[in-house]
């Protein structure tokens, strides 16, 4: 396990390396004066020198880019302040610290995130294995008939009905928004409800099909059958063998779609009008503001490399035929 965790961890620290070098040549090939784009409307050419040796802009490109990529290990100097590690960059457009911009919005997107998550996957996780367990019966056609509509629908269709329905012309339910939780979790929880509730119709649909689906191939597998013909009851079998074994599909969909989540649910946070890591990412590149975009590229990245590890550690624990060496 050691030696998994070390060659992965070497692997994702590479792969960071690359998309940060990738992130930041690509961009910084774009025919635009950044210092300009800093700098905004009706800015004199004297300015525009200054913030270009204050962002080192002034620098040879490679020079530029050790800089940024020492900024993330070590920190580094703008003119403005330090920017301690790990160290994105500055804005062009608010002047603020790219990943301080990124954190003040993380909470957001990590609260839409869990809360869904947590809730389809009780729901989707829990009808998935009662319609396997009555497969055939009338309660199987119906779980399973719902999840095939539900999962059609989209949150940019469905998102819009529920407000209009319970916000709008009910009034039941007030517009979704973002407290801490810290500051009050009722409050917290009341202002992700809709969200969440969306997320949930959707997301629950497609794991109470694939649930269903895994735990109906597990239960046909030989070390099942062969549980069944020593005499142990149907539902031992079904929770201590057949169960355990369909996780490993579903953790592999899991772990992409929370990465996707995390790195920022653009469309749920702008159907819900929502400022969390999304819509900043949106609202990045409509105003040419690169160091930021590039900024919540690498973040969601790094989301997406540490979840991979995460699932590839699971899947040890939750099949015990899986070596890692």
């Amino acid at each position: 396990m050691l030696q998994f965790l070390i060659r992965r961890l070497t692997g994702a620290v590479v792969i960071m390396f690359l998309i940060g070098a990738f992130t930041f040549f690509l961009f910084y090939t774009i025919p635009q004066d950044f210092a300009e784009l800093s700098c905004g409307k009706n800015c004199s050419p004297e300015n525009i020198a200054v913030i270009r040796e204050n962002l080192g802009l002034d620098k040879p490109i490679t020079s530029q880019f050790w800089e940024f990529m020492g900024g993330i290990v070590s920190g580094r100097d703008f003119a403005q302040g330090y920017c301690s590690a790990p160290c994105l960059g500055m804005s062009f457009d608010t002047k603020e610290m790219v990943f301080d911009s990124i954190m003040d919005r993380f909470p957001l997107t990590l609260s839409l995130t869990v809360g869904g998550l947590i809730i389809f996957l009780v729901l989707g996780l829990g009808s998935g294995l009662l319609a396997a367990w009555k497969r055939g019966t009338m309660l199987d056609k119906i779980v399973s008939g719902a999840s095939m509509v539900l999962s059609s629908f989209q949150i940019y269709f469905l998102g819009p009905i529920v407000l209009g329905l319970f916000v709008y012309s009910t009034g039941w339910l007030e517009n979704p928004k973002y407290v801490s939780f810290f500051e009050s979790p009722g409050s917290w929880a009341l202002g992700m409800l809709i969200p969440w509730a969306v997320m949930a119709t959707i997301f629950t649909a497609q794991y109470t099909r694939m649930s269903r689906s895994t735990m109906i191939e597990q239960l046909q597998e030989e070390h099942v059958r062969t549980a069944r013909a020593k005499g142990m009851s149907q539902k031992y079998v079904f929770f201590r063998y057949a169960w355990r074994g369909s996780l490993t599909p579903i953790v592999t969909i899991l772990g992409i779609d929370l990465s996707g989540l995390l790195a920022g649910a653009v469309v749920t946070e702008f159907t819900f009008d929502l400022a969390g890591i999304g819509r900043l990412a949106v609202d990045a590149s409509l105003d040419k503001d690169l160091p930021l975009t590039m900024g919540v590229m690498l973040f969601g990245a790094f989301f997406i490399l540490l979840l991979n590890i995460i699932v590839d550690i699971a899947y040890a624990y939750i099949d015990p035929r899986v070596r890692l060496a």
